[in-house]
């Protein structure tokens, strides 16, 4: 089967980029020709504040990656279309935001019908919704031949917005970690005892993309609420700028135990920050699914996460983590104080093992290729 990708690859930093990247490697593995149709401008700045691209890749890059989408040339929408209905079988379009809806609209219109088209949603949904964003996803997915989310509760507002027209189904979002390329292995992981400061101190990681729906203001409470040997550093781009958490910081009078590292974290610079860190924490209010858990195992650290989305799936209770109720300070703080009593951080660390992306991969082909 010819596959042709429609999503973000190298130079395209994060994690849509890698899962793209990989998928492609991974389907021409198993014999299924594939090319990446990527993006030479994907979004407005004023829409993604952030820094959209890296000079170097996260990952080993795909060969067959064609970049001539852009977000301001429609017709740029139609002539892939085209050129996808005479050259793939399959076509999968990655959508991440609605934002991209009026892209994928025109690439269907140039399509035709003449090809069958998967709408692969790692988000059905912004966790942080407009008033437009429903009509916008309804339109897409219900042109869509079928639709492939990554969690049960994805599936069900994918159903309701084809309204029984669509083939939904649901496959867990396989590994797809950054490595150095050409390297496909995991991260250097380091040593148990790293971490094992004379000071006392437990070192808590926030680490991502900053954004109101991951619950860093909660984590800041929580912090605030829990014992006072614990120190937290948030290290990635903020959504609008660090200054309000930096306040929050300070009115809650936890300034010098926070270090708010504002930057996209390049590849080269994960060893040591997470080296840095007994735990990461993840206090998401809502998540669909995440690579933090397994990114944080992979670099032997546990994880402090909310039952949200996929998080708990991929966190052993006790054994490799600690899980708390999303948006509730109290019990955030109760799951850091716990996690700094006595051994239990000695203890989560040796229960950590890094994932096997391999069963997960086989899954997720069999499901996006049925």
């Amino acid at each position: 089967m010819r596959v042709a990708l429609v999503g973000p690859a190298h130079p395209y930093k994060g994690g849509g980029a890698r899962h793209t990247t990989e998928l492609a490697h991974r389907l021409t593995a198993v014999g299924h020709p594939t090319v990446i149709e990527s993006w030479l401008a994907q979004y407005p700045a004023l829409l993604y504040p952030g820094t959209q691209t890296l000079d170097s890749g996260e990952g080993e890059p795909f060969p067959g990656t064609r970049r001539h989408l852009a977000w301001y040339r429609p017709d740029g929408w139609l002539r892939a279309g085209r050129r996808l209905a005479a050259d793939a079988d399959l076509v999968v379009l990655t959508v991440f935001s609605p934002v991209q809806v009026p892209a994928y609209l025109g690439v269907l219109a140039g399509i035709r019908g003449r090809t069958r088209v998967v709408a692969l949603c790692h988000n059905v949904l912004p966790h942080e919704r407009r008033a437009v964003d429903v009509s916008l996803m309804r339109a897409l997915l219900r042109r869509c031949d079928a639709v492939l989310t990554h969690t049960p509760e994805q599936a069900r507002l994918a159903r309701g917005l084809v309204g029984g027209r669509g083939d939904v189904r649901t496959a867990a979002l396989p590994p797809h970690l950054p490595t150095h390329p050409p390297s496909h292995g995991p991260p250097d992981r380091p040593r148990p005892s790293d971490t094992d400061a004379a000071d006392g101190v437990r070192r808590l990681l926030f680490f991502g993309l900053v954004r109101p729906y991951k619950g860093v203001d909660v984590l800041l409470r929580a912090l605030a609420a829990g014992p006072p040997d614990v120190h937290l550093t948030v290290a990635g781009e903020f959504w609008g700028g660090p200054a309000e958490l930096a306040a929050l910081a300070a009115d809650l009078g936890v300034a010098d135990r926070v270090e708010l590292r504002s930057g996209y974290v390049p590849v080269e610079d994960m060893a040591a920050l997470f080296a840095a860190a007994d735990a990461v924490v993840l206090p998401y209010r809502s998540a669909t699914a995440t690579q933090n858990v397994w990114l944080a195992h992979e670099h032997g650290r546990p994880v402090i996460a909310t039952r949200t989305g996929g998080l708990p799936d991929h966190v052993r209770e006790g054994v490799d983590g600690l899980l708390c109720a999303p948006g509730d300070t109290i019990d955030l703080a109760r799951a850091i104080t716990e996690f700094a009593a006595g051994d239990t951080a000695q203890r989560l660390r040796r229960g950590v093992r890094p994932v096997d992306p391999e069963p997960y991969w086989r899954s997720y082909l069999d499901t996006l290729l049925a």
